[in-house]
């Protein structure tokens, strides 16, 4: 009797793609630096959602931050989260 192949070829072929794609990333994105300055900037952000349209300056502001403690049931042990940002948006007339 023929062993089933066929299954564990297009399951070889997604795990290669994706693996291939890491590869592909991780070879094409630089080391971002680090501005202490930054990141003292996020540590100060409240939590929620905040904008800002400045008019004069043309452009809008949003920041942004989520902070969330996780749990696991079955070991006890947490995780903390703490996503920050801020974005920009400038808009000129040329």
């Amino acid at each position: 009797m023929p062993l089933p192949l066929v299954p564990l070829a297009g399951t070889a072929l997604k795990i290669g793609g994706v693996a291939l794609a890491a590869w592909f990333v991780t070879r094409h994105v630089q080391l971002a630096r680090i501005d202490q300055r930054a990141e003292d900037a996020l540590d100060d952000l409240p939590d929620g959602l905040a904008a800002r349209h400045v008019a004069d300056r043309e452009q809008a502001n949003m920041t942004g931050r989520l902070r969330r403690t996780i749990r696991l049931a079955r070991s006890g042990r947490a995780i903390e989260i703490d996503a920050a940002f801020m974005a920009r948006l400038r808009t000129r007339r040329v």
